[in-house]
């Protein structure tokens, strides 16, 4: 099965090119569909905030997890 996906990867490029960004754009999709909904569901500008806050707050300290890493 690996071998199968493997070859047709190498083939077939723009198609498994296409494939992936669909899937992380479904992947995105969904995940900000499940904030909108759980974080300040009334209230869009301080979901927004908090969201924009925590994501920043965790690429920050993926950083400095890969920094401490390398």
């Amino acid at each position: 099965m690996i071998k199968k996906i493997s070859t047709f990867k190498k083939r077939h490029k723009v198609v498994f090119a296409i494939i992936i960004g669909l899937a992380v754009v479904a992947f995105w999709r969904g995940a900000w569909g499940i904030m909108d909904v759980y974080v300040f569901p009334n209230n869009y500008g301080i979901s927004s905030i908090v969201c924009l806050m925590v994501g920043m707050g965790l690429l920050y300290a993926t950083n400095y997890i890969v920094e401490e890493l390398m």
